[in-house]
């Protein structure tokens, strides 16, 4: 099956090898893959990204690519991806039928470990034709969801998790730096839990107007206003 890989920090597309689901595992069809801005940063950076994680967590498993990670090996990137269950692996429940379009957690559970999709030597994610899934960590996407909004399940977790471990009260203003994907996320969070004002910031006209679409009370270029002023100026506590 054909894959674009990371090698040799350029990207290129080739053949690999084909997959075998395992017990618990599913084989899937990529439909959509995101392209993570840590993928832009990996391509080049990977092995500071690397360091950088493993110092963030006092030495452990840089992020959940696990101790064993070659940065200089072939990758496959791919880790916001909307897919179809092509098989199961044999013992698997078969809760979810072939031809299911599914999300997942980036994460693949195999009998030496865990592998995390994108940043793996040994799976290759969502940049790939087909892939391998933990048939405990897949979600059916509901009917009538468009494929390539299904894809952005896994960036808007990160800003469903960012909200829930900030754990709000109902009366706090929140402020949101940088509209990007992940910035966006936050905002839909929040405005998903029902907390706002939201207060967005962010030099992109662009970016400025998707944050005002999705819920942003207040929207600021931080280039003719401080976002940090307009925060206090609601009275928050400093």
């Amino acid at each position: 099956m054909r894959a674009v890989i990371r090698r040799n920090k350029q990207l290129i597309c080739e053949e690999i090898a084909e997959l075998t689901p395992g017990a618990g595992q599913v084989l899937v069809k990529t439909l959509a893959c995101g392209i993570c801005g840590s993928d832009l940063h990996a391509l080049h950076h990977m092995e500071h990204m690397i360091e950088t994680s493993r110092r963030a967590s006092g030495g452990g498993d840089a992020g959940g690519m696990g101790g064993g990670f070659d940065p200089t090996a072939d990758t496959v990137f791919g880790h916001e991806f909307c897919a179809e269950i092509l098989d199961h692996g044999v013992g698997s429940a078969k809760t979810l039928k072939v031809g299911t379009r599914v999300v997942s957690v980036p994460v693949t559970l195999t009998q030496t470990g865990m592998e995390a999709l994108g940043y793996s030597n040994a799976l290759p994610g969502g940049f790939a034709e087909r892939m391998l899934l933990s048939e405990a960590l897949i979600l059916e996407v509901p009917n009538g969801l468009p494929t390539d909004q299904a894809a952005l399940t896994e960036p808007f977790a990160v800003g469903a998790h960012a909200v829930a471990k900030a754990r709000l009260d109902k009366d706090s203003v929140s402020l949101v730096i940088g509209c990007g994907p992940v910035g966006l996320a936050v905002i839909a969070g929040l405005k998903a839990k029902g907390h706002g004002p939201v207060i967005a910031a962010d030099y992109s006209p662009r970016r400025r107007a998707a944050a005002e679409m999705l819920g942003a009370d207040v929207v600021i270029d931080p280039a003719k206003e401080s976002p940090h002023g307009r925060w206090e100026s609601f009275g928050v506590p400093t």
